[in-house]
């Protein structure tokens, strides 16, 4: 093992991730592995495993956890606090700019970039949910059949919710993890998961101002995200559109496909919400609420990182919980697909299904030949989404 890195390295270190982390978990794993594990040795290969795995644990975007898990690692709270914000803040700067220019008076060219990528948005859900399913449905395969069976339910209940509850999509998947713990805990008597403080934070946040709505949105965002940051996507959705109508559900569109097109991971989404609530400083609150949690489950347990990942309540709880998130991003993208208005929208989003899932091209390659494919469908005389 090389000696600790000085903060002003792991600054400098982790900004560059955040720079150039295009492409979602995947890509932020394998710099993060790259510079801790191979370049630096700061970590072990088995550690940083584990860490992937705890992390994963957790709710919230994974690896912006790890991210900071890795910082404080090598550097302590102080490390861990700077190393966080040097790998979200590159992100978010970029996210907002966009956001200003997407949501405010933009020229043709931009709306129909904008409404292009957005139609692809459902197929990338789809791509997400099917990357996840697989381990899954394994690690259910592992408990027998009576756990595939109940895997399959969490999943319907999902896809079900993300179609037709909107705001309590929350609440189910909670609702899943719970009933797997309980069926798993014939032999003991764990403390039960509350869903009470969430309730009670979610009555004090209706009816008071912008700001607390959008803050109770974006807690959602970071801190009941399992299986990542598409899982919030139809709350964000139902939220932005339905409930406050901070924006349209075309723009909503524009802030996912944002949010996969910017390093960092999906949830800076909330950023876009914000800057439509409350201008610049929204976009900032509201990611500032969405990545704490993240913070906070780091600093407070990563000396526990180890009895997490081997404990039966929190692997019964996520193998309830889990199955569910999948099957509430595969329902996101009936909800993304159903706000497109325009029939070569429908298109597109059929053309960007053939490149993920078929071609298996990347993400942000598939969002940018999308809007490429809407500036020049408008330029050729179709209409924009209204």
């Amino acid at each position: 093992m090389t000696p600790p890195p000085s903060v002003p390295a792991v600054l400098r270190e982790w900004g560059r991730i955040g720079c150039i982390g295009f492409g979602g978990p995947p890509t932020h794993i394998k710099l993060l592995r790259d510079l801790c594990v191979t370049r630096e040795e700061w970590l072990s290969p088995l550690e940083f495993e584990d860490a992937v795995a705890a992390c994963n644990l957790l709710p919230g975007p994974a690896s912006t956890q790890l991210a900071i898990f890795c910082a404080w690692r090598v550097r302590g709270p102080i490390g861990a606090m700077i190393g966080g914000a040097a790998f979200i803040i590159p992100g978010l700067i970029l996210i907002l700019g966009l956001a200003a220019l997407f949501l405010g008076d933009p020229p043709t060219p931009v709306l129909a970039a904008g409404a292009g990528a957005g139609s692809a948005v459902g197929a990338v859900a789809l791509h997400t949910a099917g990357s996840l399913l697989p381990a899954s449905w394994r690690r259910a395969g592992d408990d027998g059949r009576a756990t595939q069976f109940r895997w399959v339910l969490y999943l319907i209940a999902g896809i079900a919710a993300a179609v037709t509850l909107g705001p309590w999509l929350v609440l189910v998947l909670l609702s899943c993890g719970v009933i797997e713990l309980g069926v798993r805990s014939t032999r003991r008597r764990p403390r039960p998961l509350s869903v009470a403080p969430v309730l009670l934070i979610a009555t004090g946040a209706a009816g008071l101002g912008t700001l607390a709505s959008l803050s109770w949105v974006a807690l959602k965002v970071g801190a009941l995200s399992y299986g990542g940051g598409f899982v919030i996507i139809p709350l964000m959705q139902n939220d932005a559109v339905n409930t406050y109508r901070w924006m349209t559900g075309a723009q909503f569109l524009n802030a996912v496909a944002l949010g996969q097109v910017t390093p960092g991971p999906v949830v800076q989404t909330v950023a876009v919400v914000g800057y439509a609530a409350a201008g610049v400083g929204g976009g900032i609150l509201a990611s500032v609420i969405a990545f704490s949690p993240s913070f906070v489950f780091v600093l407070a347990g990563a000396r526990h990182f180890d009895r997490l990942r081997q404990s039966p309540a929190a692997r019964g709880f996520l193998d309830g919980a889990g199955p569910a998130a999948i099957g509430a991003i595969l329902g996101s993208a009936v909800s993304l697909a159903r706000t497109l208005s325009q029939p070569w929208q429908f298109a597109v989003l059929a053309a960007a299904a053939g490149l993920l899932l078929t071609l298996r091209r990347g993400i942000v390659l598939t969002l940018f030949a999308a809007a490429a494919a809407g500036i020049v469908l408008v330029g050729a005389g179709l209409p924009l989404p209204g």
